[in-house]
């Protein structure tokens, strides 16, 4: 496979965001997100990227064809949500660069493609002056129903780039899963670490 991963910025980043959604729908369906999303509402949440000028999507292709993105905004160019989880910590919202969705399809995991994302937004909020980086995952009960018996969490990965969990910096956002009728609120909790 001839993979290559380059940071998407203005017009190129928007030209991506279509892919982008049909990924995350894909991705985010199985395990731990667990997702039910569409197109419509994919479109509409994607346009934040569009909106901020500072936005990165770091885009894996194989050929010319999106098969990974990783996203990042200034944490106040993000949702509402995100930033309040933050009103308790010592982190001013405008020293955080915020690391949103990496998606990647399964065939092409485990060859270094994750770093990449990383080492491109964290490289990206360097140079904006940002102090720290931050993500959040979701968590879900040890003994979901639809946990998958290998699942294997990638808090290791993350532990072994630097990253720890922050303490009491939650989030809840909200989303319908697959094996819902409606939204409901999901917890989240945010990750981060000094630039």
């Amino acid at each position: 496979m001839s993979i290559s991963v380059r940071p998407l910025t203005g017009d190129d980043l928007a030209a991506a965001l279509p892919d982008l959604a049909r990924l995350r729908i894909t991705v985010f369906r199985d395990w731990p997100y667990l997702y039910d999303g569409t197109f419509d509402y994919e479109h509409r949440y994607l346009q934040s990227y569009r909106d901020s000028a500072d936005a990165i999507l770091v885009g894996a292709f194989d050929g010319d064809r999106l098969i990974g993105a990783a996203t990042g905004t200034p944490m106040e160019d993000h949702a509402d949500d995100f930033g309040a989880a933050f009103a308790q910590s010592d982190w001013a919202l405008t020293d955080i660069f915020y690391c949103a969705e990496s998606v990647l399809l399964p065939a092409y995991r485990g060859q270094g493609i994750g770093h990449a994302f990383f080492d491109a937004r964290e490289a990206h909020a360097r140079r904006m002056g940002r102090r720290f980086v931050a993500f959040c995952a979701v968590m879900r009960p040890v003994d979901h129903s639809l946990r998958p018996a290998d699942y294997a969490p990638l808090d290791p990965f993350w532990r072994k780039r630097g990253y720890m969990p922050l303490t009491g910096v939650q989030a809840a956002f909200s989303w319908q899963d697959i094996d819902e009728t409606t939204q409901s609120a999901k917890q989240m909790q945010f990750w981060g670490k000094n630039l």
